[in-house]
């Protein structure tokens, strides 16, 4: 197999597992309310709360579009913004009671999921072999394509 070969076969492969996701996360979401876009941007924040601009980089996605569902799990009462005392225009999103609620609701469907899938992959040792060989791809694309979101 060329590199040419390759590199197509990984997108394919890396776009269909982005469909997968997708369609699990949308299953799993959907019993809070969220769709999986609404969910990954609500996770993002569950721990505490970040610049829209920084859910955007850690997501891989543009920071539009993070704007646009960080505005609707606001207007739903899932998310606020407050004050950012590091910079006065970029202000933080953080999860509400409601909105961390919502992320519990999910909790148990993620754990199963993630369950299944260890043993599927013969543990979680492999999981994170899988985990890691997709996160150095991701780096090694951003090397070579740096003006593509990361």
């Amino acid at each position: 197999m060329t590199a040419v070969d390759a590199l197509s076969r990984s997108a394919v492969a890396v776009l269909q597992l982005n469909g997968r996701f997708v369609a699990l996360l949308n299953e799993l979401a959907r019993n809070s309310g969220l769709s999986a876009a609404q969910w990954q941007v609500l996770d993002a924040v569950g721990d505490g709360p970040r610049t829209v601009s920084d859910i955007a980089r850690l997501l891989g996605t543009t920071r539009q579009s993070v704007q646009r569902l960080a505005d609707l799990l606001v207007d739903q009462g899932l998310a606020a913004y407050r004050d950012n005392p590091a910079h006065r225009r970029a202000r933080l999103l953080t999860a509400t009671g409601p909105g961390r609620a919502a992320l519990r609701d999910v909790g148990p469907g993620h754990a199963e999921l993630a369950e299944q899938l260890c043993e599927k992959l013969g543990g979680e040792a492999e999981l994170r072999r899988t985990v890691e060989s997709l996160n150095g791809l991701s780096r090694a694309l951003c090397t070579v394509a740096p003006r593509v979101p990361s």
